[in-house]
């Protein structure tokens, strides 16, 4: 018989070797799919779908945005378009939904007042709510305030209607009233002005803007979190570890309608401290 050759010697060392490593990247590569990967801040900056790069940039959250207003049109138009002295279904839900912004104005601004500021008020809460039910809309998954520049804006808004009602209907007295209280002693104003700026005139709107913008991220991150968990648990766990996704998917689901009240309690926030501005401005004292 012939004797191996050097070239046979290196390959039957190199088999095993590679055969080993075969096993080992096969290893590898069961491990990587089986690790957990949790949330991450970047969903909420997915890749542009227009205009990249530019201040018109539309991404998936800004379509998102589009949908909700365009729902909130058709909801606002197909359930007022034929309205009933006996209402139906559909426009007694309108109605209800209608006459809690309406009450809560006239409540905290009077009838005069408050059919003034109706219009914005009803939009801020019926906008808001709408855009924050679109993070538990499969496919879609973020709400439309997820991201700040949403929340900011309305901020913006309501902080104008606050400073614009101040100013209408006390011209003289409003700012200099707000930051210089009457009956404060003159050495006080040192301490209390530097105060009442920043409560009044910066931190209503960041409140108004990180209130409503940190409800929204939590709630889609712990979503995510929960879901994410079950798929793991379920397909890629090991079998004495399958058990705990039955726990997270209930925690999934219970949270699903645990967030629709986050989303109505944070429009209905929103559109209340809009409100209770516009009654502080409007107050006799200033």
């Amino acid at each position: 018989m012939r004797a191996p050759t050097q070239e046979t010697a290196l390959l039957s060392h190199a088999l095993p070797l590679s055969l080993s490593a075969a096993v080992d990247t096969v290893a590898a590569g069961s491990s990587k799919a089986a690790e957990f990967h949790g949330p991450s801040i970047n969903e909420f900056f997915p890749d542009a779908l227009l205009w990249a790069g530019t201040p018109f940039e539309i991404d998936r959250v800004v379509l998102i945005r589009f949908f909700a207003v365009a729902v909130l049109l058709v909801f606002a138009f197909v359930g007022t378009r034929a309205l009933k002295l006996v209402p139906n279904r559909g426009q007694a839900f309108i109605e209800y939904a209608f006459d809690v912004v309406r009450r809560n104005t006239f409540d905290n601004l009077g009838e005069k007042d408050g059919k003034r500021f109706l219009p914005l008020l009803a939009t801020i809460f019926f906008g808001v709510l709408f855009m924050n039910l679109t993070g538990l809309i499969p496919g879609m998954n973020l709400a439309g305030t997820s991201r700040i520049a949403m929340p900011m804006i309305l901020a913006i808004v309501a902080y104008l209607a606050f400073i614009y009602a101040g100013l209408r209907k006390h011209p003289g007295t409003f700012l200099k009233n707000a930051l210089f209280p009457p009956g404060v002693p003159w050495p006080l104003y040192l301490i209390v002005t530097p105060i009442e700026l920043v409560s009044t005139f910066v931190l209503r709107p960041v409140t108004l803007t990180l209130r409503l913008l940190m409800n929204m991220v939590v709630g889609h991150l712990l979503l995510v979190l929960f879901f994410s968990a079950t798929q793991f648990f379920f397909f890629d766990a090991s079998l004495g570890f399958k058990a705990f996704g039955v726990g997270t998917i209930a925690f999934g689901i219970a949270f699903s309608f645990f967030e629709i009240l986050v989303a109505l309690l944070q429009a209905y926030v929103f559109m209340l401290l809009t409100a209770v501005y516009i009654q502080l401005a409007l107050a006799d004292e200033h």
